[in-house]
């Protein structure tokens, strides 16, 4: 039994890791997710031509000098742009202060040490001007409860094991610690149903709360610029290359974020 299970334990170990490295190289998640840099590098929508280095700052950002948390997973993250994503744009952009808390492979529903929910709580920041959060694939290709949104604004009554409660979680926790706007947005759009109604409960959640929704879900024209070039502009259906976010994803997104930081100055 002994020798059997000293040849078990090796092979087990083996596969194991083998498993997480293929995890890592293929979909930017687990202890090798800097494989996955490996994988996407030497795409052309990542060459030098997008890299952060070359934005040049505009002086006359209206959010310059704010506080912006991102909350989100790989797409927030950049697991296909070498850890570059639409975030570092903005920040270098518009000259604000980024706070990117962003895990690839992780959900809004609260499911282990790394969801959405759970890593909202853990933030420190004392002040916030603005929280920009993604509706994360994850939820729906994982096939986590939708649930549903509710009349409560309490936030000890959301059901944070499904989607609807976690998103009303996020909304509500961001407005009694930070008093600050926030901001959902959607994925492009690609095949999943269950996204879908994941944006049917966001829009429900906007009517109740009303947040702002940048909702590339149904936005033709982005959808069509991006079909337009796939092979430049993303890795995949769901994550943009560095080309993707420069030069689609952080114009689109900046015209609401600007929208929204501008009204809430007004009513100051």
């Amino acid at each position: 039994m002994k020798k059997k299970l000293l040849i078990i334990i090796p092979i087990a170990a083996v596969v194991i890791a083998a498993w997480l490295a293929f995890c890592g190289y293929q979909w930017s998640w687990g202890p090798f997710v800097k494989l996955h840099d490996v994988k996407t590098a030497s795409l052309a929508g990542n060459g030098e031509k997008y890299s952060l280095d070359n934005v040049t700052e505009n002086a006359d950002s209206p959010i310059k000098g704010k506080t912006v948390i991102f909350l989100g997973s790989s797409v927030t993250y950049g697991s296909a742009s070498g850890g570059v994503s639409f975030a570092d744009y903005i920040e270098k952009r518009d000259g604000c202060e980024m706070i990117k808390s962003a895990v690839s492979g992780t959900t809004l529903v609260e499911s282990g040490m790394d969801s959405y929910v759970s890593r909202l709580k853990k933030l420190d920041a004392e002040k916030a001007d603005l929280l920009v959060c993604q509706l994360s694939t994850n939820d729906a290709s994982q096939k986590k409860e939708l649930g549903e949104i509710i009349e409560s604004k309490n936030l000890g009554d959301f059901d944070t094991k499904t989607v609807a409660g976690a998103i009303e979680y996020i909304i509500c926790y961001a407005k009694e610690k930070w008093n600050c706007p926030v901001i959902f947005y959607t994925s492009p759009r690609y095949d999943s149903e269950r996204y879908q109604s994941m944006v049917d409960i966001l829009k429900a959640a906007q009517e109740k709360w009303g947040i702002s929704v940048i909702d590339m879900w149904n936005d033709d024209s982005l959808n069509a610029a991006l079909n337009a070039d796939m092979d430049l502009y993303m890795a995949d259906k769901i994550h943009p290359t560095k080309a993707g976010y420069l030069e689609i994803w952080t114009p689109f997104m900046e015209q609401e974020i600007f929208a929204v930081m501008s009204a809430k100055e007004v009513k100051k």
